[in-house]
């Protein structure tokens, strides 16, 4: 009985291998330890990507620069970055495109005994940024600054530029006041205790900005995505599939915890909450990003957008499912 149920076992496990090895393979490259992996897991470990005649294969990378170069010589068909950059890239006559992953962004936060409760009480105060001058959520905050208290934040504060787990050890330690971290950065620390004094989404409308418009996707060559039709739909679907299992189903988060290291069980919970919460709609609005992109532009210094760049609609793939 036993030998019978160990030969089922093993059957089931050697068709399911064949059954990927037949499938077309999609290569898609991603950060080891990013919360990019959290979904890719997902698909991986229900087999959506298959059940979509896809075989997705991870290839882990170092960073933004090794995944650009990865994409750059064929080394893989799928990248996480934002259209934006696919705009940019476009200009240039490299026609890439983008299909939501998620519209998390930043906020600016503070630690818990701090007297900042407004941007009006951020001058002269030390702020850490992640992503550099143009990190998109640095420039949506100075954007609501001026336009709500005509504060220039970048002339009257000190601004230090880090990597993201640098600058989140500064915040937990009081070195920098003030923090706009990537979005799991400032989960973790509000799980400490920290505050938002201005929440990106929560100011969108403010702008003129819907806080629905996703920023981050997956990103391929439109020649490719053309050619591969198929893929680039199936590989969109499990995506969205794996979004509502882990929106749903709190024990489809069990088996990533590994993944996401969490110290404590509210550091987790924060972190599954923050995730879902940049879960972007099925359907993706050109007006709302053209707002957006309009912004970046404006308040980016021209070091965002190059000065020849505009969105067209072809930048987002028109999934058909």
């Amino acid at each position: 009985m036993i030998f019978r149920f160990i030969s089922v076992v093993w059957v089931l496990i050697f068709s399911s291998f064949c059954l990927a090895s037949t499938l077309p393979t999609v290569k898609l490259a991603a950060l080891k330890f990013g919360t990019v992996k959290w979904e890719l897991e997902t698909i991986k470990r229900l087999r959506l990507d298959e059940k979509k005649g896809v075989n997705l294969e991870v290839v882990d990378v170092a960073g933004k620069q090794a995944s650009t170069l990865a994409i750059q010589n064929d080394a893989v068909d799928v990248i996480v970055s934002d259209w934006i950059w696919v705009a940019n890239q476009r200009s240039d006559n490299k026609n890439y495109q983008f299909t939501p992953y998620s519209k998390a962004v930043g906020s600016l936060m503070v630690g818990p005994k701090s007297s900042v409760k407004s941007l009006e009480d951020l001058k002269g105060k030390k702020i850490g940024i992640a992503g550099g001058p143009v990190d998109k959520s640095w420039i949506i905050i100075q954007a609501i600054a001026k336009k709500r208290h005509g504060l220039d934040l970048a002339a009257q504060n000190e601004l230090v530029f880090g990597a993201p787990p640098l600058l989140f050890k500064q915040a937990i330690s009081g070195e920098i006041d003030a923090v706009i971290n990537f979005w799991h950065f400032l989960a973790k620390l509000e799980a400490k205790g920290f505050s938002r004094v201005v929440d990106v989404q929560d100011v969108a409308v403010e702008l003129g900005l819907s806080p629905d418009t996703p920023l981050l996707g997956y990103v391929f060559k439109e020649e490719w995505a053309t050619e591969n039709r198929d893929l680039a739909e199936g590989l969109g679907v499990a995506s969205r599939e794996a979004k509502r299992t882990l929106a749903a189903d709190d024990n489809a988060w069990e088996p990533l915890r590994g993944l996401i290291k969490a110290k404590t069980d509210k550091e987790f919970e924060t972190l599954r909450a923050s995730w879902r919460q940049g879960i972007p709609s099925d359907t993706f609005n050109f007006a709302s990003a053209q707002a957006m992109f309009d912004l970046m532009r404006a308040f980016g210094d021209g070091k965002l957008i190059k000065s020849k760049t505009e969105l067209d609609e072809g930048a987002f793939f028109a999934s058909n499912q």
